[in-house]
């Protein structure tokens, strides 16, 4: 039996760590999208102040991972300091990104 939405929005947020907020919506294809938001960095946004920074990735080609890639390279950028579970995978998401990069051409 698959995992509840609920059950793998706990996960990631253990995964993720205290500095996030892992929210899990349905996207119009059915599909789970990821948003992790961090609870301590601020973005601008035009025209209406500041919102919390955030990456969302909808399930097609694995959307967990693509959002914890992303979770990941903010954590080591903008809190080199912190700890979190999700940090282990930071070698295999560095791959990931130098695939993509590469298959770019």
């Amino acid at each position: 039996m698959p995992a509840s939405r609920s059950a793998r929005q706990r996960k990631a947020g253990v995964e993720a760590g205290p500095l996030a907020d892992v929210r899990i919506d349905l996207s119009p294809d059915d599909s789970f999208a990821y948003k992790i938001s961090c609870t301590q960095c601020e973005v601008p946004r035009p025209g209406s102040g500041t919102r919390a920074w955030s990456t969302r990735r909808k399930g097609e080609d694995n959307g967990y991972i693509a959002a914890m890639d992303r979770w990941i390279f903010h954590l080591v950028a903008q809190h080199p300091d912190a700890e979190a579970p999700c940090l282990a995978y930071l070698d295999q998401a560095q791959a990931r990104l130098q695939e993509r990069r590469d298959a770019r051409g």
